[in-house]
Order: C-alpha cells, then sequence, then structure tokens
C-alpha cells in the first residue's frame, strides 16, 4: 500500500502549466509539515514535500492556494529519475495527490498566514453568487407541488 496523508503550509505559489502533448494541466508545489516530536537540540523540526496535482484539481490548487496557507494532501509516493543538461542522473522523490484540501481560505494576494478556518461557501467577496429566497439557514421553502414523490 502506498498512501500519505500531510498538512502543512505552502513554501511557495503553485505552478501551472500544461503538457504540450496531451494538454494536462500539471501543478507543483510544496509544503512544510511539522515532526510531530523535537530533536535532541529541543528545536521542532520541519519536513519538506513536493506535490504534484493532476488534471481539473491542479487548476483549482493553482487558482486558489497561495504560498502561506494551510493544506491537506492525500496521495501517494513516487520516485523518478531524469537527466540534467550536465548529463548527470537525478533523483526525485514527490508526492502525487488524489485530493487536495483547502484549509484556510483567504484573499489569493493576501500573503498573511493567520486567517481563520472558512468554509468554501462562506462570503469572500461581492461578486460571490447569493441564491434569493433564502431562510436564515440557508434553505428555500417548497411546495408540495415541487416534491417529486
Amino acid at each position: 500500500m502506498n498512501s500519505v496523508i500531510l498538512i502543512g503550509r505552502l513554501t511557495r505559489d503553485p505552478e501551472l502549466r500544461y503538457i504540450p502533448s496531451t494538454g494536462n494541466a500539471l501543478t507543483t508545489f510544496s509544503i512544510a509539515v511539522d515532526r510531530a516530536f523535537t530533536g535532541k537540540d529541543g528545536q521542532k523540526h520541519t519536513d519538506f514535500f513536493n506535490i504534484v496535482v493532476w488534471g481539473k484539481s491542479a487548476e483549482y490548487c493553482a487558482n486558489y492556494l497561495a504560498k502561506g496557507r494551510l493544506a491537506a494532501v492525500k496521495g501517494s509516493i513516487q520516485n523518478r529519475t531524469y537527466d540534467t543538461k550536465e548529463g548527470e542522473k537525478r533523483y526525485i522523490t514527490e508526492i502525487v495527490a488524489e485530493n487536495v484540501q483547502i484549509l484556510e481560505w483567504g484573499d489569493k494576494s493576501e500573503r498573511t498566514s493567520n486567517s481563520s478556518f472558512r468554509s468554501a461557501s462562506s462570503n469572500q467577496n461581492d461578486n460571490v453568487f447569493e441564491p434569493e429566497g433564502l431562510d436564515s439557514d440557508g434553505f428555500r421553502a417548497l411546495d408540495d407541488d415541487d416534491v417529486p414523490f
């Protein structure tokens, strides 16, 4: 079984690109994850992981994630190699994400990492679609004729 779940802060803005031969979206970013224990020196240590996201999820990450934001990543560990221009072989270990959850919302232009968790449905700006005729809980009363059973 090859499965990993990480929660951490982005160390850089996501980079979106498209594969020329297929047109598939690909986003890469890295996250910093604190270890659950301290070292012998009493300091908390942090691990850094490179994340790869494909398809619609890649576009979503590029549009809504930003450096410093808290995110959860579920995926698998992948090792690969490539040759540099100088002919040297390089080895890379990265996380190929199956699912990315944004745990900290805010305007992407904000670079502060202290905004609180907000759900995706909370009102972020004036351009958010708000249906009319909803009660205070977000529901609309239905007529008996509108119910299909």
